[in-house]
């Protein structure tokens, strides 16, 4: 696509976000995906535009999830946006319905994923918004997660040694992308599963943000926003913090945590070191209260032990151990 004719103040913020957090480096090959929606469609438009500047190559990928009867039409329509930028298309439909928003999701980033592995694109660019930040933090609140959880939306993670998921637009709000698709008549695809309120997310944005932005804060979507980008700088100090203490804590050739170590490091940093000991050790995925029976044997009596985990494993402590046996 030709360079803009029109360069919007929000071309201009996300150009220098991109240099200032270093996000979508010059002459990367980026797959953006489409659902069709505002966000997407803003995502693409502006880093179209502003592709002569950064010298990317860029590839438009859809999935479809087959969830709605008018899905296939969705996907031919993005397919023609695709076609209209002159830009190489990809899609993915899914061989059976989905039961849930999480198993849509996870299987959206493993078909994007591979897209971007067969056609060695290193960064998959996603169009999620500051409001979709505040949506997170809300929903993982209510649901109990901690402070991992409620900054679940960063700015980039890896998804494989080759490949980055990266959102650019996470300082921009939802009415920003609408105005900016209007600005430029972009034909935007109402996609009517955002209206059914039987999806927790519809009802946090339908009902719940609403509310609040009437009644507490006009600005509320912002706040929250800001609340996760303060929680993930703090997220990434305690992880690493972590990843060294459990250096120091873990035996060297079998499943054992050092109590005398762990013993006098801070509580948020001995869970951390439990998860992580735990998850690299057992296959099936820790709640809470299973990290936290572990957590207590830091200080617990001699030959104390946890239920059975998933798969049938037990925590046992002996002497200044933690051991991970099988049963």
């Amino acid at each position: 696509m030709s360079a803009p004719s029109t360069w919007t103040p929000l071309h201009a913020k996300v150009h220098q976000t991109l240099r200032s957090r270093q996000l979508l480096p010059r002459q990367r090959r980026l797959l953006i995906a489409v659902s069709g929606g505002q966000d997407s469609l803003c995502l693409a438009k502006l880093l179209l535009d502003l592709q002569p500047k950064w010298n990317w190559q860029v590839a438009i990928a859809h999935c479809d999830h087959r969830w709605r009867a008018d899905s296939e039409a969705n996907a031919a329509h993005v397919q023609q946006l695709a076609q209209s930028w002159q830009v190489e298309f990809y899609q993915r439909t899914a061989t059976q319905a989905l039961p849930s928003e999480a198993a849509a999701r996870a299987w959206r980033y493993q078909a994007l994923t591979e897209i971007a592995q067969a056609h060695a694109y290193q960064c998959l660019v996603t169009g999620h918004t500051a409001s979709d930040r505040a949506e997170t933090l809300l929903y993982n609140l209510m649901r109990g997660s901690g402070a991992d959880g409620l900054q679940a939306l960063t700015w980039q993670r890896a998804l494989s040694p080759e490949i980055m998921l990266v959102r650019p637009l996470l300082n921009l709000t939802r009415p920003e992308t609408a105005q900016f698709c209007q600005v430029f008549n972009l034909p935007v695809w109402e996609d009517s599963t955002n209206q059914d309120l039987k999806y927790a997310r519809n009802r946090i944005r339908q009902e719940l943000l609403p509310y609040l932005q009437q009644h507490f804060n006009p600005q509320v979507e912002k706040a929250l926003a800001q609340a996760t980008e303060l929680l993930q700088a703090d997220v990434e100090y305690l992880e690493q913090a972590a990843i060294v203490l459990r250096q120091q804590a873990q035996h060297p050739s079998q499943r054992g945590l050092n109590r005398l170590v762990l013993g006098s490091a801070p509580l948020a940093l001995q869970r951390r070191v439990v998860r992580q000991f735990l998850q690299a050790a057992l296959t099936k995925a820790l709640n809470f209260e299973q990290i936290e029976k572990v957590t207590n044997l830091i200080t617990a009596p001699n030959r104390s032990q946890t239920d059975p985990f998933p798969g049938g494993a037990i925590a046992v402590v002996e002497g200044e151990w933690i051991w991970l046996k099988q049963l």
